[in-house]
C-alpha cells in the first residue's frame, strides 16, 4: 500500500481489544504510522480496584462518572458484560484461552469460504504464544468439585484444566519480560488471589496492554484513550480510494473536546457493541455503501450463569484464577466454575432462587414462593459475609445456531429476533448440573435475578453483526476481514465471528485478527 504526505497516520484503529491490539502491532511492524483510539481509560496495575464493590473504577456508567473497564449492557433479547479501557475484554476477562472444536470451523455459516481449521492452525499458535499461554497448574475447591460431578455422570475424561494466559512465576518477585527476548514489560508470578476479572492487580495476567499493545508502541503505534469516534468520511471516491477523515470526541469530559485525522485505512475493533453500531449509523450517513447486513447474525455462547453459595466455615472458592478447569457436557456444552475474589460480593445483589416459568409474575412467584419455604437457608445466601469466598459461579455453554439481529435505534441499538433458536435464560439441562454441583458442595444454587425479571440470557461472548461472506449480499467483510464496499478497511473483533465457538472465543478473535493482518503487504514509500 502507497501511501503520500497528506495523511497523518496510516490506519486509525478503532478499539484496542484482541482485534484492535493485533491490528496495532502486525501493521507497526509493517511500517505503517497507526493511532489506536479507544474509548475507556488507560489502567495502571495498581489503578484496577481490589473489590467489585468500588463501582466507580470497576464499572463503566459515564452517566454517573463512573469510568471502570467492566460494562453491563441489557437489550430487548440479551445483556451483555464487555469490557472497556486500553485493552478491551482482556482486563476483565478471565484469561481463558481454548481453541474450538471441529465444529466451529465446519460451521455451515462461513465453511464455504475456507478450510478454517488448516488455514487458522499457524496462527492459533502465534496468538497462543503471544499471549503465553499455559496449562492451568491447580484444581482449587470449585475445580475439585466439578471433577467429582464429572465422575458422577460418567464424563470424568472430558475434565480438564484450561488453557490460561498468565505468568506464573514466583509471586513479589520482578522478573524482566519472559516471553518476548526482553522485549516486554517486567513482570510478577500470580498468587492466585482469585481477582483476574476486577483487575489483576499483581501484574500476573498477560492483558493486551503486556503483549501486543506495549510492543505496538515501540514500534511506533500510538494510542489515544478516553476518546471515541463519532464519525467516518470519505474523501473524493464513493469507495474512499482516496483515504477517510476520521473525528473523534472526548468519551470521560462533561465539555467533549474534538478532534479528526486524514488516514489511508480503517480497522474496526471495537467489539459487537463499537463496531455494530458505528456501521449501523454510517451506513445511514456517511457510509452508504456499506452491506445490508451490518447488524445480522448476532451470536452469543448460549450461557447460563450460576451460583452456588455454601455458607459453611470452612469453605473456600475465591483462592486460584477465575477459570482453571472445564467440564466438556457433551460436543455441544460445557461447564466451567468461575471465581471472583474474596470481598468480591457485588454480585450477591444480583442473586435469585433458579425458577421457570413463562412469564416474569410466575417466575418471580416461584423465587419468593422458594424463599419462604426456606427462610434459614436464603438468610444465609443473602447474609454471608464474604460472597465471593463462598460462592462458586458456573457458567454453562453450548453451541446453537439460532441468531439475533441489531437495528439502528434514535438512541441505541435494538435487538430483534434472527433466525433459529433463540438465546435462552432458561436451560433445563444447567439447572440440573448447578443442583447436582450444590448438592456436592452443600450449597444452594441462585441464578441472575436480571434474567429471572426480563427472562433474557447474560453473555460475556457477544459475536457477529459484521461477518463474513463470500459477497456483500452474504456479509459485511470477505474472508481476509476486507469490509465491502470500501478501501483499506477492516474489521477485527468479535463482530466478524461467523460461527459459534462454543467457548470462551477471544483466542479465535486474536488468531483470525492475525491472519487478516498477515494478508497486508508491507509499507511502500512513495
Amino acid at each position: 500500500m502507497k501511501t503520500n504526505n497528506n495523511f497523518e497516520y496510516d490506519f486509525l484503529i478503532i478499539g484496542s481489544g484482541f482485534g484492535g491490539s493485533v491490528a496495532a502491532l502486525r501493521l507497526a511492524e509493517k511500517g505503517y504510522k497507526v493511532l489506536v483510539v479507544e474509548k475507556g481509560k488507560w489502567y495502571s496495575t495498581k489503578d484496577f480496584p481490589k473489590t467489585n464493590w468500588n463501582l466507580k473504577r470497576w464499572l463503566w456508567l459515564p452517566i454517573f462518572r463512573f469510568f471502570g473497564f467492566f460494562k453491563i449492557t441489557f437489550y430487548r433479547h440479551v445483556g451483555i458484560l464487555s469490557g472497556v479501557g486500553v485493552g478491551g475484554g482482556s482486563l476483565v476477562y478471565a484469561n481463558t484461552l481454548p481453541v474450538p472444536k471441529k465444529e466451529f470451523f465446519e460451521a455451515e455459516s462461513w465453511s464455504h469460504l475456507a478450510d478454517w481449521e488448516k488455514e487458522l492452525a499457524e496462527h492459533y499458535q502465534t496468538s497462543q504464544k503471544m499471549m503465553g499461554v499455559v496449562t492451568s497448574p491447580r484444581l482449587e475447591n470449585g475445580d475439585k468439585a466439578l471433577q467429582q460431578l464429572a465422575r458422577e455422570i460418567n464424563k470424568e475424561d472430558f475434565f480438564e484444566p484450561t488453557q490460561v494466559a498468565l505468568f506464573f512465576g514466583e509471586p513479589d518477585k520482578i522478573v524482566k519480560d519472559p516471553y518476548f527476548n526482553g522485549e516486554g514489560p517486567d513482570r510478577l508470578g500470580c498468587t492466585f488471589c482469585g481477582a483476574c476479572m476486577v483487575g489483576c492487580r499483581e501484574n500476573a495476567k498477560n492483558s493486551l496492554d503486556k503483549n501486543y499493545l506495549y510492543l505496538a508502541q515501540k514500534k511506533g503505534a500510538e494510542i489515544k484513550s478516553e476518546s471515541e469516534v463519532y464519525d467516518i468520511i470519505p474523501i473524493d471516491n464513493d469507495d474512499a480510494s482516496e483515504g477517510y477523515i476520521v473525528k473523534w470526541k472526548s468519551s470521560t469530559k462533561i465539555f467533549k473536546k474534538k478532534s479528526e485525522a486524514r488516514v489511508k485505512g480503517i480497522v474496526f475493533a471495537g467489539g459487537v457493541l463499537g463496531t455494530v453500531p458505528l456501521m449501523l449509523k454510517f451506513k445511514e450517513t456517511s457510509l452508504p455503501n456499506l452491506s445490508e447486513k451490518v447488524g445480522y447474525n448476532i451470536r452469543t455462547n448460549s450461557e447460563s450463569l450460576m451460583g452456588i453459595v455454601a455458607p459453611q466455615k470452612e469453605t473456600v472458592f475465591s483462592d486460584g484464577i477465575a477459570i482453571s478447569s472445564i467440564l466438556h457436557i457433551d460436543e455441544h456444552s460445557h461447564l466451567e466454575p468461575v471465581r471472583y475474589p474474596s470481598g468480591s460480593g457485588f454480585w450477591r445483589l444480583q442473586l435469585a432462587p433458579v425458577t421457570v416459568g413463562n412469564n416474569v409474575v410466575t417466575r418471580l412467584i416461584k423465587a419468593i414462593v422458594e424463599i419462604l419455604k426456606h427462610p434459614v437457608r436464603y438468610f444465609k445466601v443473602y447474609f454471608v459475609r464474604d460472597w465471593a469466598k463462598k460462592t462458586q459461579i458456573l457458567l454453562y455453554m453450548r453451541t446453537i445456531s439460532g441468531t439475533l439481529r441489531f437495528t439502528h435505534g434514535r438512541f441505541r441499538m435494538k435487538s430483534n429476533i434472527g433466525e433459529g433458536a433463540l438465546p435462552t435464560a432458561f436451560m433445563p439441562e444447567a439447572e440440573k448440573l448447578a443442583k447436582r454441583f450444590g448438592e456436592i458442595v452443600n450449597g444452594t444454587p441462585g441464578a441472575l435475578l436480571s434474567e429471572i425479571i426480563l427472562g433474557i440470557p447474560t453473555t460475556a461472548h457477544i459475536l457477529g453483526g459484521a461477518t463474513m461472506g463470500k459477497n456483500i449480499n452474504e456479509g459485511v467483510i470477505d474472508k481476509d476481514n476486507r469490509v465491502f464496499g470500501y478501501k483499506n478497511m477492516f474489521v477485527c473483533d468479535g463482530s466478524m465471528i461467523s460461527a459459534n465457538p462454543g467457548v470462551n472465543p477471544s483466542l479465535t478473535i486474536l488468531t483470525l485478527s492475525e491472519r487478516a493482518l498477515s494478508k497486508i503487504e508491507v509499507k511502500v514509500s512513495n
